[in-house]
């Protein structure tokens, strides 16, 4: 085996000229395929930070009616949908793919919300419990939160997060300040972020709206207060925390499934249902996977080029090595040892070519990306697979040219020096 690789290298070396030209085909089919599956890769990533964002496992399980998220501003709440029990949230936080969970109420701002004389137009008021926060991955940038103590006594403090310092209280140091909610003064104690930083790549316009969805202003006053504000029994929602981006689908499923249990609506189309963005993602992802399928498939044919030009300067090898051969042979070498010499010969020159195809691939991946802003994420597996297939391209190839030099005659071999 060593002394077929070692003639091998001294027979591509002694034809340096002849080998490159002949690995150019391998080199560039791997080159376009190692280029396209990076940037394909890449896409999917960014696909998948922004619309779930770096670090975030947080999954919503919303009331629906069909499509679309219930809005409760207006009308009475559906009858048959009691609030979050105790019960159902132990129920939730049990499941394996579930890290923490929470429930909360809420509602779009319309109106109703002021500072002074300053009114806020979009955003949300949520009513939430004290371990919404860690669930919902955000962290005290000032003041504190409030505590279960007051949560109990019907406090009216809130939290508000950056958006409402910004927007709402024109960046004023906010903690004391008094925000009126649905005609009810509340005390700012505390403003809250998320604890990823987080800045999506923003390519289109339905990017940014997803973005700009994210960033909304939202206030968070404690849930027991939620009924002083706005009414009784309103019906909940459920944010959980997948213990992995990838539990996230299930979570959110198997969370929506027993809440569902505990419910009995009148309406049949009003159900809990989780606003599943791995989902989204991996849709968006499969759609770029398969237009990007297509260059592949084209990328491939200069592999089948590059084979058909392997077999070609193999049989041009063994016309030139025939004497070589008819020595060999007149020796005692048998038919196994000369093919496993060609077949090693063609493996060879293609592996290099496979190797010196992912360089190239990985350097065009770069300049691609500089070139049209495009990320892209190299996959070492797919390098791999490549000079796999780049050493099996030289070994199918060269099956022919080592079966035709094993079953050369000596003695022709021989005369033909």
């Amino acid at each position: 085996m060593f002394e077929n690789l070692r003639l091998a290298f001294r027979g591509i070396w002694t034809h340096k000229l002849r080998s490159f030209l002949t690995m150019l085909g391998i080199i560039i089919g791997i080159a376009a395929i190692i280029a396209i599956v990076s940037t394909i890769e890449g896409t999917n990533q960014q696909i998948k930070e922004n619309l779930i964002g770096s670090g975030s496992n947080t999954v919503d399980i919303q009331l629906y009616q069909n499509d679309w998220p219930m809005d409760l501003s207006y009308g009475e709440p559906p009858y048959g949908i009691p609030c979050i029990s105790d019960t159902v949230l132990e129920e939730v936080r049990s499941l394996s793919e579930v890290q923490s969970a929470s429930k909360y109420a809420n509602r779009q701002i319309y109106d109703g919300v002021y500072y002074q004389n300053t009114q806020m137009n979009g955003g949300y008021v949520k009513g939430v419990e004290s371990d919404f926060f860690s669930t919902a991955n955000l962290t005290v940038k000032e003041g504190r939160l409030f505590t279960t103590d007051e949560c109990n006594a019907f406090k009216k403090v809130c939290v508000v997060d950056t958006a409402v310092v910004e927007d709402l209280l024109q960046n004023e140091d906010p903690l004391g300040k008094v925000i009126e909610i649905a005609g009810d003064a509340y005390v700012v104690i505390g403003v809250v972020e998320s604890r990823s930083t987080f800045e999506p790549i923003i390519n289109t316009v339905a990017d940014y709206e997803t973005y700009m969805q994210d960033e909304t202003g939202t206030l968070y006053i404690p849930l027991k207060d939620w009924p002083i504000s706005y009414r009784y029994d309103e019906p909940e929602n459920i944010l959980v925390r997948a213990v992995s981006t990838d539990d996230m689908t299930a979570a959110g499923k198997k969370t929506a499934d027993i809440v569902n249990s505990y419910i009995s609506p009148a309406d049949d189309s009003i159900k809990y249902q989780s606003k599943d963005l791995l989902e989204q993602a991996q849709q968006l992802q499969q759609l770029s996977s398969s237009t990007n399928s297509m260059l592949i498939w084209i990328a491939a044919i200069s592999l089948l080029v590059g084979g058909i030009g392997v077999m070609n300067i193999m049989l041009v090898s063994v016309t030139e090595r025939t004497a070589e051969i008819g020595l060999k042979k007149a020796i005692g070498a048998r038919k196994g040892k000369i093919m496993g010499q060609f077949l090693t010969e063609a493996a060879v020159l293609t592996s290099m070519g496979g190797v010196l195809g992912v360089v190239c691939g990985i350097g065009l991946a770069q300049i691609i990306s500089i070139m049209s802003g495009t990320p892209v994420a190299i996959s070492w597996p797919a390098a791999f697979i490549a000079v796999v297939f780049s050493m099996v391209i030289g070994i199918v190839f060269g099956i022919l040219p080592s079966h035709q030099a094993a079953n050369l005659n000596p003695i022709d071999a021989l005369r033909s020096n």
